[in-house]
């Protein structure tokens, strides 16, 4: 049952071809937490295909009436292929990203996602990692690269590696809103 904890509400954006791991942990540890969260679609259709041919029913999509991201404290983007390429050709998302990341709110991303922030020029000069296959990127736009991490978070980004690191990731969003009493709780409801 669903204690909520904050008036922050996180969003989880899902585009086709998403490591579904990566968007699914952080919709559960975050409902554990108390922490309201919403799945939103990058595409018209609610339902979305998963890199690994799941079918995922987002409860929102940026094309819905009224959908605003400023009912959004905190947007989250999980990688995979081709799920990234995907958020990264979603025109309003990125802008509001890189709105979102130069004024100082949070954002962040797992996986191959943080190429996307990369290509923004949100990590010039700020600590961060990806999957290992997109550390060049981040390097290449002038990121410190902190290969060997599995969550890092540098202000209000924080970026990931991947599907194994997807609880560490979740937990750091967690800790964000609550702080660590509540990640250990959690940590010990999932048995991690």
């Amino acid at each position: 049952m669903f204690k909520q904890a904050t008036d922050s509400r996180v969003a989880v954006f899902i585009a086709p071809g998403l490591e579904e791991i990566e968007g699914l942990t952080v919709v559960d540890l975050l409902y554990r937490a108390g922490i309201p969260c919403d799945t939103v679609a990058v595409t018209p259709e609610h339902e979305v295909t998963s890199s690994h041919e799941v079918a995922i029913v987002c409860k929102r999509s940026i094309a819905d009436e009224g959908f605003s991201f400023d009912d959004y404290d905190m947007l989250v983007l999980p990688g995979g292929i081709p799920g990234t390429p995907n958020l990264r050709a979603c025109q309003p998302l990125c802008d509001e990203v890189s709105a979102r990341a130069g004024a100082g709110r949070p954002v962040a991303a797992i996986c191959a996602a943080p190429s996307i922030f990369a290509e923004l020029g949100l990590l010039e000069g700020r600590r961060a990692t990806s999957n290992p296959g997109f550390q060049h990127v981040l390097s290449e736009h002038g990121a410190e690269l902190l290969p060997n991490e599995p969550v890092v978070v540098d202000g209000n980004l924080i970026t990931s590696q991947g599907a194994g690191t997807a609880m560490l990731f979740a937990l750091e969003i967690v800790r964000h809103y609550l702080g660590d009493e509540a990640v250990e709780r959690v940590r010990a409801g999932v048995v991690l």
